[in-house]
Formats: C-alpha cells, sequence, structure tokens
C-alpha cells in the first residue's frame, strides 16, 4: 500500500506524524490495538487504564525504553520490526520471572518528521506482538520530540506469589541451562555495522540481522518452569551470556563455572565470526540482545525442569554449567579455566 501524502508546492510529500494531531494518532493506535481481555475494565481513550484484580496472583511490572541512535537505527531496522521488538524485550522480563503477560502501556516520543506510515506499521508491529502473548495494549503516552524517537513500554503480568522466579535463588549444586543459541542478534548487529546492505542477503547474514531485529518470545518456557517449581533461579539473556551469568551467580551468592564447548552457539553467527577471524565463543558470551533464558536447576528437579520445558513446547535446551561455592564465574575449557568476561556494559565509553 503506498503512503498518504501531502501536496506542497507541487510535490507530493508523505504525511508524518508532525501532520497529525495527538487524538489523531491515539485513534490509529485504537484501530490497531485490537479487541482487549476481558481483565480490562478500561483500556484506550481515558486518563488511565483499568485492570480487574486477579485473586491469589501478584502483579509483576516491568518497563524498558529503546532509543533512537542507542538501541536502533530506523535505516537498520524495520518500523513492524521494531515494534515488535518493544514488546518482546519486556515480555522477556516477564518470561524471566515466570509471570503471565496481561497488558501494555506503550509511551512514545514522535520526532515530526516521522512518516505516518512507518508510525502505523510500529503500532501494527506492537499489536501483532500483544495479540501473540494474548494481553493488551491498554494505554500509554504520546508526545512530540525534536528527536530522536524514544519507545517506551510498560508490561503487566501475574504470578502465583509462590512461584515468581528471581535472580537469587541459587544454591552451589545447582545446574545452569540455557534455551536456544546466543550470538545470533550481536553478529547481526556486527554486520550491519561493519558491512554494506549488498552483503546482508547471504542466508548467514541475514538470519544473524533477523534476529537482531526481532528476538525471541520465550514467555511460555518461563511460565511453565515456575509453574511446575522446576528452577532456583531464572534470568533472560538481554544483555548477554556473561552477564547473566554472573548477575544470577552474584544475586544467589555462588561462584559459576561455565563449559566452553557447550555454549550453543548460533549456528549463523558462529559462521560470521569465523570467517572474520574471532572467537566464536568469546563474542557470543559477551554479546547481548540473545533474549534467552538462564534457569538455575537443582539437581533433584531435573526431570521436572525437563518436562516443564517439554510441556511448553519444542526448543532447544543446554546445560552450560554450574554454580559453585567458590565465588567467581569461570568459563572452562578442558584443563584450563578464566574468569568470565563481561557482558554488554550500558553507559560505557570504551
Amino acid at each position: 500500500m503506498r503512503p498518504p501524502h501531502t501536496a506542497k508546492r507541487g510535490f507530493f510529500l508523505p504525511l508524518t506524524t508532525g501532520d497529525s494531531g495527538e487524538h489523531s494518532l491515539i485513534d490509529r493506535i485504537r484501530e490497531r490495538a485490537g479487541a482487549p481481555r476481558p481483565d480490562v475494565a478500561l483500556g484506550i481513550g481515558d486518563d488511565a487504564a483499568v485492570l480487574e484484580t486477579v485473586r491469589g496472583r501478584h502483579d509483576v511490572l516491568t518497563t524498558d525504553s529503546l532509543v533512537e541512535g542507542i538501541h536502533f537505527r530506523l535505516d537498520w531496522t524495520p518500523a513492524r520490526a521494531l515494534g515488535r521488538k518493544a514488546i518482546l524485550v519486556n515480555l522477556s522480563d516477564l518470561a524471566a520471572m515466570g509471570a503471565t503477560p496481561r497488558a501494555i502501556l506503550l509511551s512514545l516520543c514522535l520526532p515530526p518528521g516521522l512518516p505516518l506510515n512507518e508510525f502505523d506499521e510500529l503500532i501494527e508491529g506492537v499489536a501483532a506482538e500483544t495479540s501473540a502473548a494474548k494481553c493488551s495494549l491498554v494505554g500509554g503516552n504520546i508526545t512530540a520530540s525534536p528527536g530522536p524517537l524514544v519507545i517506551n513500554v510498560t508490561a503487566i503480568g501475574s504470578a502465583h506469589p509462590r512461584r515468581v522466579l528471581r535472580r537469587s535463588g541459587g544454591k552451589p549444586g545447582d545446574e545452569l541451562y540455557v534455551t536456544g543459541a546466543i550470538g545470533a542478534a550481536a553478529a547481526g548487529l556486527e554486520i550491519l555495522q561493519t558491512t554494506p546492505a549488498s552483503e546482508h542477503t547471504s542466508e548467514f547474514a541475514a538470519a544473524c540481522i533477523g534476529r537482531y531485529r526481532v528476538p525471541p518470545s520465550r514467555t511460555a518456557y518461563g511460565r511453565a518452569v515456575a509453574g511446575d517449581r522446576a528452577a532456583s533461579a531464572c534470568m533472560d539473556l538481554s544483555d548477554g551470556f556473561a552477564d547473566a551469568v554472573r548477575q544470577l551467580a552474584g544475586a544467589s551468592g555462588t561462584g559459576a563455572s561455565v563449559t566452553a564447548k557447550a555454549i550453543p552457539v548460533d549456528d549463523a553467527a558462529r559462521t560470521w565470526w569465523t570467517n572474520a577471524g574471532a572467537d566464536a565463543v568469546t563474542k557470543a558470551v559477551t554479546g547481548g540482545e540473545d533474549y534467552e533464558l538462564l534457569f538455575a536447576v537443582p539437581p533433584k528437579r531435573r526431570r521436572a525442569f525437563a518436562g516443564a520445558m517439554a510441556k511448553a513446547g519444542p526448543i532447544a535446551v543446554t546445560k552450560v554449567g554450574v554454580l559453585t561455592a567458590a565465588v567467581p564465574c569461570v568459563i572452562a575449557d578442558g584443563e584450563s579455566a578464566v574468569e568470565l568476561p563481561p557482558g554488554f556494559r550500558h553507559f560505557s565509553t570504551k
């Protein structure tokens, strides 16, 4: 579909968010948001949203922001994919807590030159993932910005009080498991940063870029494991595998030993890094935006954990290490072990 246009001095230019009023943009969001869940008493259109309380459940809340020029570039990520990612990175936090998604609040700081068709596509991406997660977009805020584009999402979920997963529940001897494969998103970002667009169509480059643009959804797995009390601790891999291991171990008051050869590096990412002459394992564990889940599982709950994962759906799950009494977090390769490198660091100037 061709984008809407407006005439100016004999030329036709795409309509932008700056050409639309706040109420018009809210109407466009409402049209695309879909019908709310039955437990949404009041959704988009009032001063605040109203949700029915869920008896015997705790509310679980998280928020995250995506800032243009820091977390994304519009010439690298299509608007629909950006909308999907904004939701999925928040749902990843709920997954790590074992929570069921209920509602989404969306706040947008919009540059006046953002094309209206890109605004629509962004909202369609948001709606696609809220629908897939069976939660509702119930409100938020829109404001003008001189730039950049800022997307802030607050996700609201619920969980049984005694089945909330935390980072702090691990014990020495608990086994570490990670879902899926890691490294593709970090490789995808590197490809976008260092190679021309003509090289982005190879099979491995396209796979990595696709994973950078749209992370996976692991909500069902966190919820299933929490429901069966099959893990002692959990964290999502937003800032990378190494960061998650360090933070989970730190919160649990333990160390960790990770087996280098066991780490499930994505095949496409491994191809990219091998061709570039880089160590794929080091790159994969220090990169970010995997949005997989890291679980600590007591050995006696190993069978329950496997059953919970199978119940949630087919997925590769890999044992990658163990929590230890010794505080350092190390990565072992054969008989040698070195300190686990740090993951992605926010606010770093290096």
